[in-house]
């Protein structure tokens, strides 16, 4: 079910209202959460419903054999991370591998039939994996205690506001809002659909009216000028960005609304002051997820220059793969690791460098490198990605863009409005979380006009529904 249909404008009011009227313990509300993510969940394909209990099964399981046997704790844990990631491989991963296998063994002269699964990718499959696997290493570390209430554990696995996209979540975080009484709070409810609304406006407006222009430069990128793929370039940017954190911010903003907090996964990226501020501020919980998982285990940045060198690679390399399975994918993971590198290398010769003016390059230039990089993430291939950075880069001709269906002076005007308003609320967790110094928390007819107009602008001016970008990893 997606966020952006009528189904789910039905689905969250009913959901809410059995919630906090009908059902008294917070057991009963876990499990009713329980089944209403599940329908949340079948409602896009209802067969996958039996990956995701059996993933769940097994890392609930795995906290109590720790719990009990605990001179096998480490066997228990490599055998439950082991199953979890086959079941991530084999969906996500086998096919790409396979076919790669086949081409390099073409390329030495050896012939072979190439196995592929007739499989579609579950939706969601690499967010509940990863947290699931976060649950079973923290209990094997010793970072929290193993759960034996199982209802709250589903419903940390498949609390439905962040199952299919995040933010990714740590047990010692949720669980323990699952397991404790929760208690309506009208002032987190109503910032939660103050949120919800933002993220709406990021998706319907911004992220979707970006897509119809983005889709059209993609597919006539040999025909066209580099000023039109400049704008291509940009706009894919924005596009991903109010996709992904108007996901984010729905997903949290809904949570509120049954008293969960989720953790921030955006902070007002586009505003980064180099690239190492960029991956503070970008998919949060994934980047943290990865530094106590992966690269702190490996050394993080102790050692010598070469391994932290190494390190950065490796986490960057594996978070490109993440994401997909596509070469392209993992180009643009390194790609980044190479920016970070060589920031992390050089910022003693920059650190004298504080004045405005430096810093508002500064932000132009990581935008402008992020762009870059935003180029081979959405590229079909590697070749797509190199044909598109040559031609945008050799300035053949300047032409007029023209695209069908696109008006590209709205588009224009709904970023610089999306950025003014986040711009405004930087400070706060969401961009109408107005703090008190701010004229539209002193002033109710002037915020509620915002609220309105935003209201207004995504019944008005939402580009053609279209599935969240982030659902296919």
């Amino acid at each position: 079910m997606l966020f952006n249909s009528f189904e789910f404008l039905i689905f969250l009011p009913v959901v809410f209202t059995i919630y906090w009227a009908l059902v008294k313990s917070q057991h009963a509300r876990n499990t009713f959460i329980v089944f209403a993510s599940y329908v949340f969940y079948g409602w896009w394909e209802w067969r996958f419903l039996a990956l995701i209990i059996f993933t769940t099964a097994c890392s609930f399981a795995s906290g109590l054999l720790m719990s009990r046997y605990t001179q096998h704790r480490k066997a228990v844990a490599s055998g439950v991370i082991i199953i979890n990631l086959i079941i991530l491989c084999l969906f996500k991963y086998f096919n790409f591998f396979m076919q790669e296998f086949s081409t390099l063994m073409g390329i030495i002269g050896i012939s072979i039939d190439c196995v592929t699964l007739n499989v579609i990718l579950p939706v969601g499959i690499s967010f509940y994996t990863f947290q699931a696997l976060s649950y079973t290493i923290d209990v094997y570390r010793g970072r929290i205690a193993s759960t034996h209430d199982v209802t709250a554990f589903f419903a940390y696995i498949s609390f439905f506001p962040q199952l299919v996209a995040g933010p990714i979540e740590r047990a010692s975080d949720l669980l323990p809002q699952f397991m404790h009484e929760q208690h309506f709070n009208s002032a987190t409810t109503t910032d939660g659909l103050r949120q919800m609304l933002w993220g709406f406006f990021k998706k319907m407006v911004v992220a979707d009216n970006c897509a119809i222009a983005v889709n059209q430069i993609w597919a006539n990128y040999d025909h066209v000028g580099s000023s039109t793929l400049l704008v291509g370039a940009v706009l894919f940017s924005f596009q991903i960005y109010g996709d992904f954190s108007g996901y984010s911010d729905i997903a949290i903003g809904c949570a509120k609304l049954f008293g969960i907090r989720l953790s921030q996964n955006f902070k007002y990226p586009y505003f980064s002051k180099n690239i190492q501020d960029f991956w503070r501020r970008w998919h949060i919980s994934l980047m943290r997820w990865f530094t106590d998982y992966i690269y702190i285990p490996l050394g993080g940045n102790r050692g010598t220059r070469l391994h932290h060198l190494r390190n950065i690679i490796i986490v960057f390399a594996i978070s490109g793969l993440w994401h997909g399975a596509n070469w392209t994918f993992i180009a643009w993971g390194i790609y980044h690791a190479a920016l970070l590198c060589i920031f992390l290398f050089s910022i003693d010769k920059f650190k004298h460098f504080e004045n405005q003016f430096f810093k508002t390059v500064s932000t132009l230039l990581t935008f402008t490198l992020v762009t870059l990089g935003w180029i081979i993430f959405r590229a079909p291939t590697l070749h797509d990605a190199t044909g598109f950075l040559l031609n945008l880069c050799s300035m053949k001709y300047i032409d007029t863009i023209e695209l069908s269906n696109v008006n590209i002076p709205l588009i224009i005007l709904v970023i610089i409005l999306m950025l003014t308003m986040e711009w405004h609320g930087r400070h706060s967790e969401h961009a109408l979380q107005f703090n008190s110094h701010s004229i539209l928390a002193r002033h109710s007819s002037l915020r509620y006009s915002v609220y309105f107009a935003i209201a207004m602008s995504i019944c008005t001016f939402s580009g053609t529904q279209s599935q969240f970008i982030y659902f296919q990893f």
